[in-house]
């Protein structure tokens, strides 16, 4: 199941990068009717009315897959149109799958639960008070690895000394 949700969310940064090129390259060769450069929304909105009737398979994974996928994408270009990295690259199958999902997730003494996927059995114990915002599956070296984003409050602390002095 882990697999079928990276291959969705590869799917959609790919079609994602393709239609984006397409747009740019029609700029580029029609200065006079330019396409308005899509946003992670934009792309998402297409996606859903382009690829989804067609390909049954989305409808199988979680919806944040493809999302967080093309919202990816988006950074990714953000950058390079920045110049901090080159242009965004097609993702293959089985180099580097990964995906991101939020939204009910529990966790569990050894275990997470996950949207659409089930109950995931972990290495590691996992503290039982937290509440992850989203988590990061990746796979390497043929084994996948989780991570969260969680939201922690910072502590303020308070000033044990009035005065700082300077010596000179």
């Amino acid at each position: 199941m882990l697999a079928k949700h990276a291959g969705v969310a590869r799917h959609a940064y790919n079609w994602g990068l393709w239609l984006t090129k397409n747009i740019l390259n029609h700029n580029q060769h029609n200065p006079d009717n330019k396409l308005k450069f899509p946003t992670a929304i934009d792309l998402h909105k297409l996606l859903v009315a382009m690829v989804k009737p067609k390909d049954y398979w989305y409808y199988q994974v979680s919806k944040t897959a493809p999302q967080y996928a093309l919202r990816y994408l988006s950074e990714a270009w953000k950058r390079c149109f920045n110049r901090v990295s080159g242009q965004p690259k097609f993702k293959k199958k089985g180099r580097d799958d990964s995906l991101t999902l939020d939204g009910s997730i529990s966790v569990g003494f050894n275990q997470i639960k996950l949207p659409r996927i089930g109950w995931i059995k972990t290495y590691e114990v996992l503290p039982d008070n937290v509440n992850p915002k989203s988590v990061t599956i990746s796979k390497k070296a043929g084994r996948w690895f989780i991570s969260f984003k969680i939201e922690k409050e910072t502590q303020i602390t308070d000033k044990s000394v009035d005065v700082v002095g300077v010596d000179c």
